[in-house]
């Protein structure tokens, strides 16, 4: 039986598009492509495309750069316009819960259910003694669906697979990493605008929560309290020094600034997990996995691990992916892979996914 081909895995980022096209093979996944290219800074703001046009000319320069003939494609979406919820249904079977989620979704949903696209999956394989199952439901608001699915058809690819960014990680965790299900561990993805939090216990997602902060928190207050431009800002954020004058910005001040914004951030993880923990019968987390191009803050791991009490390691979603070293660049792959998380995750999906 011939394996069924891959999509291109699309992420739309608020700061950059990673690309990601993966090959299935008998002994796992090859790198067939690897992109990424950076957008200006107003291009998407809270999840909504404002230009366009220069989102779908980065997306076409992506394929063109990689020679990406496959057409098929999968986008991700997170944010305010997307609802997830874990609820409990009776006991059903597939075509029942299709008749009724309509119904049931309106309790759990804040939008006009005609506005929204609705999808379950049924957690529980069996029906727990009570006669119920664990239902998983996501809701996304249909327009901020039409508008990336019409950047990405205009640039000239063919969008199969819509998923949500959260579970895209977890797709990408999946094939890297062997946790045993008893462990209940945390994959948190820290984008430029958007934090989303997957609690996996049990071997599936418990609790997720998408939080609107990230990255540009750290290049804004850099600007801010250092007085220096956006460029300035995003490089000194990342340890590459102030352009222009050396002399102008003190490292202990952008330091300072860093901190002070990695102990918000973490105050807020923190805050999220202390939620699902107040829910949970079980909720002793035995690690959190960081992923998204924020997690190269150099101090922001060390901060995450003291304010939430538990091990944080960097998710590198290559990790059991064949690289071709004549044909990929290793080192730059391993320093930007914590960032292509939701990338690879959508990239080991098919066309016929449900």
């Amino acid at each position: 039986m011939a394996k069924s081909k891959t999509v291109v895995g699309l992420d739309i980022g608020s700061s950059s598009i990673k690309l990601v096209h993966l090959k299935e093979t008998k002994r796992g996944y090859q790198l067939l492509a690897f992109g990424m290219a950076q957008l200006p800074p107003e291009a998407i703001i809270d999840g909504a495309l404002m230009n366009s046009t220069v989102i779908v000319s980065t997306i076409r320069d992506l394929l063109r750069t990689h020679r990406i003939k496959h057409k098929e494609a999968g986008i991700a979406i997170s944010g305010h316009s997307v609802i997830i919820k874990k609820i409990t249904l009776p006991a059903m079977t597939d075509q029942e819960l299709e008749e009724s989620i309509q119904w049931e979704a309106e309790q759990y949903i804040p939008f006009d259910i005609n506005d929204v696209n609705i999808d379950v999956q049924v957690l529980t394989p069996e029906p727990t003694d009570q006669g119920q199952m664990d239902v998983l439901l996501v809701a996304a608001k249909k327009d901020m669906i039409n508008d990336y699915l019409a950047v990405v058809q205009e640039a000239g690819l063919s969008p199969m697979v819509v998923d949500v960014a959260a579970f895209c990680v977890e797709n990408a965790f999946e094939i890297n990493y062997d946790v045993p299900t008893s462990d209940t561990v945390v994959l948190c993805n820290i984008g430029a605008s958007t934090i989303n939090i997957n609690v996996l216990a049990n071997g599936i997602t418990a609790f997720t929560r998408d939080i609107s902060m990230g990255g540009n928190q750290f290049t804004e207050e850099i600007q801010k309290q250092l007085n220096v431009s956006y460029d300035e800002a995003e490089a000194l954020k990342l340890g590459g020094g102030a352009v222009g004058d050396e002399d102008s910005v003190v490292p202990q001040e952008v330091e300072r600034v860093i901190v002070g914004v990695s102990e918000t951030l973490a105050g807020e993880i923190q805050r999220s997990l202390d939620f699902y923990a107040a829910t949970a019968v079980d909720s002793q987390i035995s690690r959190i996995y960081l992923s998204g191009g924020t997690c190269k803050i150099p101090s922001l791991y060390k901060i995450i691990e003291n304010k939430v009490g538990v091990p944080v390691d960097i998710m590198y979603p290559f990790r059991n992916i064949e690289l071709d070293p004549k044909r990929h660049d290793q080192e730059y792959i391993r320093d930007i892979g914590p960032a292509s998380a939701v990338a690879v995750g959508l990239a080991i999906r098919t066309p016929d996914d449900k």
